[in-house]
């Protein structure tokens, strides 16, 4: 970048203005504005830049996006509440139920109608048959591996609705056993089923077919099984995709010859503990609504704000839909994400703070974990946590920015000064034609012109007589310290 603020204290004529890279070699003082300015406009650039990461909230913002979490917690504490008391629950049992009775349709297409849950699961489960799902061992397996009915979708690994999940299906499926957790283990039954074969003619087509028999095979039973939809149960759903990390843990360290730990036995054991009251993926879907709901809010609460203040603070005239999408997007701007964090924080202080309470009262006094945990809100403590690694990470980007936006601010005075100079000099001597002495002293044979400029230039910068140097010999003598 261009350093020569052109003080005018030159003790000699070879101040050539000589620039480095940013500015190249400037042979007129326009050559020379033309540059700099251009420069000032990129350093410009690089200090507004930073007000992209650090967020422009007000008063308002902040207590708009606070009003809207501890609106959506009370949401969750009334209509999520927990297993089998939540009204939302119903809502979402409900439409699972729906949803699988449309796929029973779709794998149907010749029977019209399933004109209840309880027939299109009976299909489902006859149409998708697996060799893992065992609803007990018999009596000695029950008393040894606790395996029933009413656990076997979240030990069984197959059931679980994650990647693990669906490896431990085609592996079962293609060697015809069934791996599930207890107590910590990691169990294989062989030879589960004798009348079991993977459909396809070869890898690929088996392939294919295991997996669509693991994905039919938990929409039979994402809404309880038929024999207790027909009793009139809610039923036994499949895990929630939240917790069953809690099996792939042990499942991994199984097969990895690692030790388990007693923290992960136990938090298994919660998981379990919490799934047989009815926490599964039905319910967990329930949770989710007052988190989408609470972001949804903060958005369309930031995106009216600023599409009001962009009509008020814009003529007709300037009106475009860019610039209004720039001034109102609710998506990728920091002052957005801090209201969602302050949104979310606030639903997760009030949810907590009901969990809380309500194990307390059902522990009688003492702090009843099972009963904390069916109550709290994991989907909102997992969106605040991203909130949250949101803000470190912009934080970060936004220490290394600052340091640049401020060296690029010292630049600016810099260059600004450089220019104003220029524009002095522009004016006090006739640059195109005084200053093609620089392009003369680089060609051969042009000394006497190119050092009849110098020493007018000179003149022209009050440069004492006897400092100005008026020939060849004159330049020899001077960088030879003569």
């Amino acid at each position: 970048m261009m350093r020569n603020t052109n003080k005018y204290k030159s003790d000699v004529i070879l101040d050539l203005s000589i620039d480095d890279d940013s500015f190249g070699f400037a042979t007129s003082i326009d050559d020379a504005l033309a540059q700099a300015e251009a420069e000032l406009v990129v350093l410009n650039e690089t200090v507004e830049s930073i007000k992209e990461l650090k967020p422009q909230c007000d008063k308002l913002d902040y207590i708009l996006a606070a009003s809207s979490g501890a609106l959506c917690g009370v949401i969750d504490i009334f209509l999520v509440g927990k297993p089998g008391k939540s009204p939302l629950g119903d809502i979402t049992d409900k439409w699972f139920a729906n949803r699988t009775m449309d796929f029973a349709k779709l794998c149907h297409p010749d029977k019209k109608e399933f004109n209840s849950l309880d027939s299109a699961l009976r299909f489902l489960e006859k149409e998708f048959k697996v060799p893992y799902d065992q609803t007990g061992l018999g009596d000695a397996g029950r008393a040894v591996f606790d395996m029933n009915a009413k656990n076997h979708h979240f030990k069984s690994l197959a059931h679980n609705p994650s990647l693990l999940g669906l490896f431990f299906s085609i592996l079962d499926q293609f060697s015809n056993t069934s791996h599930f957790i207890s107590d910590g283990q990691l169990i294989s039954l062989q030879q589960a089923d004798d009348k079991w074969e993977v459909q396809g003619g070869n890898v690929p087509s088996k392939l294919f077919c295991g997996f669509v028999n693991w994905f039919g095979h938990l929409m039979s039973d994402v809404s309880g099984s038929s024999s207790s939809v027909k009793a009139g149960n809610r039923g036994m759903g499949i895990p929630s995709p939240l917790w069953t990390w809690t099996n792939d843990i042990i499942a991994i360290k199984a097969k990895l010859g690692l030790s388990v730990a007693d923290t992960d036995k136990v938090i298994n054991e919660l998981a379990l503990e919490i799934f047989e009251k009815g926490y599964d993926t039905r319910f967990q879907t329930a949770q989710a609504i007052p988190v989408f709901l609470n972001e949804l809010l903060v958005r369309l609460i930031y995106a009216v704000r600023r599409l009001y203040r962009y009509f008020t603070e814009t003529s007709k005239a300037e009106h475009s839909f860019k610039l209004m999408w720039k001034k109102c997007e609710p998506f990728s701007n920091p002052t957005v994400k801090r209201m969602l964090t302050v949104a979310h924080g606030t639903f997760c202080l009030i949810d907590a703070g009901e969990a809380v309470g309500r194990a307390f009262v059902g522990g009688g006094g003492t702090f009843n974990v099972v009963e904390f945990v069916l109550r709290l809100n994991v989907v909102g403590v997992g969106r605040f946590a991203i909130s949250l690694y949101g803000e470190t990470k912009r934080a970060i980007s936004y220490g290394h920015a600052k340091r640049t936006s401020d060296f690029a601010a010292k630049e600016i005075t810099i260059v600004e000064n450089y220019i104003e100079g220029l524009k002095i000099l522009s004016v006090k001597y006739d640059d195109a034609r005084l200053m093609t002495f620089i392009a003369d002293f680089k060609k051969s044979g042009a000394y006497i012109e190119a050092f009849g400029k110098s020493a007018q230039l000179a003149e022209l910068r009050n440069v004492p007589a006897n400092r100005v140097l008026k020939s060849k010999a004159d330049i020899d003598r001077y960088f030879g310290g003569k």
